[in-house]
Formats: C-alpha cells, structure tokens, sequence
C-alpha cells in the first residue's frame, strides 16, 4: 500500500464513526471525547477545536460569514454573543448548536488594545509604601476616567436586570448590599465553565486593598449568600465545587467576588497571585494585629503584571529602573 492509498484510508475511518455517547467534555467546551463504534469496532473519537486562521482573507469575512448570532446581552461599550460557524439543523436550534463566544468591544480605548495584545510578563512586588505612593493614585485616575459606568448600569437596574441571580434590595443594606450575575464571558450553559460576579453596591471599596478587619463579618455573610444562590440557582452544583476568589490587580476597580466551578480551566486569570481566594482574605484580615481600621493596605502582594500594561510601563517598569540606577552609584 502506497503513501497516498494509507492517507486515503485513514480519512475514510471519521465518515463512518457512529456516535453513541459523549465520555467527557473539557470545562471550555474546547475539547469533548466520544465514544461509538467504526465498521462495528469500538471507538472513542476526540474532537478539538482548531486554532483559529490568523490569515487576512479568513478574518476579514469571518464576522459576516457566521450561519448565526445571537446577543446575550450588552452593557455600554461591551457586547456579547453566541454565534455559528457551521450548518444547523433548525433556525429554532441556532442558540443550541452555537459553537462561538463572541465578545465585542466597541469603542475600545487603548487600554483595551494593551489587554488584550500579546504581551511579556512580570512578577512584581507591591509593598504597602508601593501601592500608597503609586498604586492608589494609579488607581484613582482609573475610576476617574469613567471605565466604571457599566457596573454603576448593573447596580443601580438599568442593565442585565434580567441576568440577576440574587441581589439584596438597592440601597436596603447600606454599605452591605450586593448582588450576583453571570461573567459576560460565560455561555450560560456549560456548567464546569460556571463563572459569576458577585458585585458590591458601595463605591469605596475599590479592591481587596480596601478591606479591613472591620469587614470581616461582611464577607463571611456576603460569600455563604452567594454560595447559597448558586447552589439553588444551579442545583447540578455543590457546595464543594465552587470556588470563590478576588482578581489583583482587577480589571476594573470597583470591589466584585469571582465565582467559579473548581472544573474551571485555571487560566492567567487565576495564575499566582492574580487570583486570591475569598477565605485566605478572611484569614489573613483575622490574624492581623491592630484594631478595626487595620486592613490589606498593610501587606505585600507579589502577582504577574503584562509589560504592555500601564501598571508595568507607569510604574513598574520605572521603579526597576531606578533601583538599578542607585544600585549603580
């Protein structure tokens, strides 16, 4: 046998796979294993999805291609979106059979472009004298900017009303409300891929550099809330399978608690340091000496920062340079 005939005969094996049940799917929906059978022999066919083409003539047709699209929801400038690439069995089966997340930025700002270029990595040190001096004014000029207005939508019910899993009334509880919603990047449907938000109403709190002893019974109220509306919203999932957690440095600083299933691929999103789980706070916040005023502004915290990053080119970047320069004295 020929080279070219083996080929031929390999190809010719997939055309004949009878499906009969799926043995596993990856939390991302990327990868899914199936087992059946192949001219009556047992067999398990894995299915990945491809990286995508980055040719100019693929990507330029690309968005007016799809077979379909539909919006899940949008939030001042962010959109987001189920679409198809392939044939469908039925228009009425198009969210169904959906095989692409879409997200769309629009107008984005040059932040956004850094974010989501390509990039190097660093692991950085934020001492507290670090991130008085340059980290909260960093900061400040941030939520200044008016990158918050999508949260302020959410929270005071003029968007995602209707994606809403639990919250507590708007303005009922003061400095203790909150509420909880889907992450835009979750497709509502994989269960394992489970990603939520839950978003504090108060305006102060701009990260977990924020939270001090007096907290304390806040958060242990605030996380048993949200693992309870979980857990009733979504039955299938247990306790034990969620996972709660703090981004720092957060996209937005504006105080918000990720919840996640512990089948979650473990992304940069939750690499060392970045993601920094709800009860070690607790923990950490308990063993403090000092009084009620005492908080997270007092310790170091090391994490990855991106070098296209404003933290790393604004701040970072320049204090590296300086400590070599004295060092070079």
């Amino acid at each position: 046998m020929t080279t070219e005939e083996a080929k031929r005969n390999a190809e010719a094996l997939i055309p004949k796979f009878e499906f009969e049940r799926v043995l596993n799917q990856d939390e991302g929906g990327c990868r899914i294993n199936l087992y059946g059978h192949v001219e009556s022999k047992p067999a398990i066919l894995i299915l990945e999805r491809a990286p995508f083409p980055d040719a100019p003539e693929y990507l330029s047709v690309l968005p007016t291609n799809l077979r379909s699209l539909i919006n899940l929801g949008n939030n001042d400038i962010y959109f987001w979106f189920l679409g198809s690439g392939g044939p469908l069995a039925a228009d009425k089966d198009k969210d169904r059979f959906a095989d692409l997340k879409l997200s769309l930025i629009c107008p984005c700002t040059d932040k956004h472009i850094k974010k989501h270029s390509k990039q190097g990595f660093r692991f950085v040190v934020e001492t507290p004298e670090i991130y008085r001096d340059n980290v909260r004014p960093f900061m400040q000029a941030s939520r200044e900017a008016g990158h918050l207005n999508w949260v302020y939508n959410i929270i005071e019910g003029r968007k995602e009303v209707e994606d809403v899993i639990y919250r507590t009334p708007l303005g009922r509880d003061g400095d203790e409300g909150f509420l909880m919603l889907p992450n835009l990047h979750w497709d509502r449907k994989t269960i394992e891929a489970l990603h939520l938000l839950g978003i504090v109403e108060r305006r102060d709190l701009w990260s977990l550099r924020d939270l001090k002893k007096k907290h304390i019974p806040w958060l242990k109220h605030m996380k048993a809330k949200l693992v309870d509306a979980t857990v009733e919203k979504y039955p299938q999932i247990e306790e034990d399978q969620l996972k709660l957690f703090f981004h720092y440095h957060p996209t937005y600083y504006h105080l918000h608690i990720h919840v996640v299933h512990v089948m979650l691929e473990a992304t940069s999103t939750q690499s060392v340091g970045k993601a920094v789980g709800v009860d070690s706070v607790i923990e950490q916040l308990e063993k403090m000496e000092g009084d009620d005023e005492t908080g997270m502004d007092t310790v170091s915290l090391s994490y990855t920062v991106g070098e296209e990053s404003d933290l790393w080119t604004d701040i970072f970047a320049p204090l590296k340079s300086a400590r070599k320069a004295s060092l070079q004295q």
